[in-house]
């Protein structure tokens, strides 16, 4: 299956912006949305798919991220200078929302290992998930 689009004008477009950028420089980071359309893609058979792309690029290099973990990965987190938490240290909030709020706000992301993710929420409510944060599955 092709693309509407030949490989050679998408790229020619990208260098062109990425040129015009460097051209007129921003005191801003400027983004590009990339948007594609399915063929023969049939929403109400084929639920939803996932995925991960791995960028050859890092998007965000200061971006900090927390384990939420039992005491194997907690160890493993630490070893490797990852800010870890365990079950204790995560029942400490006792579920206040203003103290969970500032731990969400410390962090741009979470990831939790299997055995502790499904407890996140009754350990602290709905906080991480109102800021939008909730763990991601640490995969082994």
């Amino acid at each position: 299956m092709s693309s509407k689009l030949p490989t050679a004008v998408v790229r020619q477009a990208v260098t062109e912006i990425l040129q015009e950028s460097k051209d007129k420089k921003r005191n801003f980071t400027e983004t590009i949305e990339l948007q594609i359309g399915l063929k023969n893609y049939d929403t109400k058979k084929d639920k939803r798919f996932a995925g991960t792309v791995r960028l050859p690029n890092v998007p965000r290099p200061n971006m900090k991220v927390a384990v939420l973990a039992d005491a194997a990965t907690k160890s493993t987190a630490e070893a490797i200078n990852i800010p870890a938490f365990d079950v204790d240290a995560l029942k400490k909030f006792n579920k206040q929302k203003k103290p969970i709020k500032k731990f969400a706000k410390t962090y741009d992301a979470f990831l939790a290992s299997e055995s502790i993710i499904k407890t996140i929420p009754r350990i602290l409510g709905p906080g991480l998930n109102k800021a939008g944060k909730f763990p991601t599955l640490l995969a082994a």
